[in-house]
């Protein structure tokens, strides 16, 4: 099996603000892609393909990928209308997906690790799908839309999602398909991440694995701020 790791970079950064999206924010005299991608290059991942806006596909091929070494960074692809769909666009750059394990990144984590990855790659050898997360170390609370708490789930079983997510690169690619077929007949609001389309339209279960607690997604500038002070 091969292991190759997809980098989700498309999105506009609107909730964060600014004229650069935040994957493209430089911390360190680096790009924020840049440092999930160094972590990809010096890891057991045999391929990277990264997903991005059309008018960033030569930026992130030459200035991040060739110039600092990114060897292993095979396919630079257009982003599609949405996160699902920009994952959709890598996976079909993927060889032979029966045989390949992929591991699907939002290229605004950048705190990615080689322990991160080798616990998710620990849990494909027993499972067909897994994604890095961490417990909660919070209450929660599941409220309405006026604002009115439903339940209060017990916080031993809440994990709180980050990526990178993993799965046989066919069996992710055929649970889209589902997903894309019953969008199309009945609707509804996009995924917001891979394990959740695996968990509805997938034929196996997703495990959790440990991921770290810095592995944040840089969504505000106070993320930001977080993330300047550990890299």
């Amino acid at each position: 099996m091969r292991h190759v790791g997809i980098v989700v970079a498309a999105g506009t950064g609107s909730r964060f603000g600014g004229e650069v999206p935040k994957q493209f924010i430089e911390v360190g005299g680096k790009p924020l892609l840049f440092y999930s991608l160094k972590a990809m290059q010096d890891s057991f991942i045999d391929e990277i393909i990264v997903v991005t806006s059309a008018d960033r596909i030569g930026y992130v091929k030459n200035d991040i990928g060739k110039k600092n070494g990114i060897s292993k960074l095979t396919h630079v692809v257009k982003g599609g209308k949405d996160r699902g769909s920009s994952v959709q666009n890598g996976l079909r750059k993927i060889k032979d997906p029966k045989n390949a394990y992929v591991y699907i990144h939002d290229g605004a984590r950048p705190m990615l690790t080689q322990g991160i990855l080798n616990n998710v790659k620990e849990g494909l050898e027993g499972h067909w799908a897994v994604l890095a997360a961490v417990p909660s170390k919070d209450t929660v609370k599941i409220a309405d839309s006026d604002g009115l708490v439903q339940v209060t789930p017990n916080r031993s079983t809440v994990w709180l999602a980050q990526t990178p997510q993993a799965f046989v690169a066919s069996e992710i690619m055929s649970a889209y398909e589902e997903a894309n077929a019953a969008a199309k007949a009945f609707g509804g609001d996009p995924p917001t991440d891979d394990a959740s389309v695996m968990e509805s339209y997938g034929p196996v279960p997703v495990h959790v694995v440990m991921g770290d607690y810095r592995n944040i997604k840089v969504t505000t500038p106070e993320d930001l701020d977080l993330i300047k002070g550990w890299l």
